[in-house]
């Protein structure tokens, strides 16, 4: 399995400030049959709206941060990155905001599915006529 985090950069450190947190991954309980579905939707979506959305220079979407109250803009790379960790390992990835984004090259989950809806309702009334 290839995980795409970033490196730990106490990995290996016997100072590392967070040895006392204890170890998260021994804590996590596997995702249920519904939370494995509702995360492999997300996924299946996810390239939807990249495919979709990039070649119009959206470089990824906002997410209202449940943890820390922030509006993130996270890229495609890192959103999927993230879901398939969520899937492997029942726990998301400690996040950080993106430094200095953009907010012009972000959408909404929302206006993603919206957007993608209206493409379809489109090419529905093209095969109509």
């Amino acid at each position: 399995m290839h995980d795409d985090a970033p490196l730990d950069p106490f990995a290996g450190d016997p100072e590392d400030p967070a040895a006392a947190l204890g170890d998260p991954g021994d804590e996590a309980a596997p995702l249920s049959v519904t939370e494995r579905e509702d995360v492999l939707a997300d996924l299946a979506d996810l390239e939807v709206f990249r495919a979709l959305l990039e070649p119009l220079g959206v470089r990824g979407l906002t997410v209202d941060c449940g943890d820390c109250g922030k509006l993130h803009y996270i890229d495609w790379e890192l959103l999927h990155g993230n879901l398939r960790h969520l899937l492997d390992e029942g726990l998301p990835r400690v996040h950080e905001p993106a430094l200095s984004p953009d907010p012009v090259d972000y959408v909404s989950w929302e206006y993603a599915r919206g957007y993608v809806d209206g493409v379809i309702d489109s090419e529905e009334g093209r095969d109509e006529n």
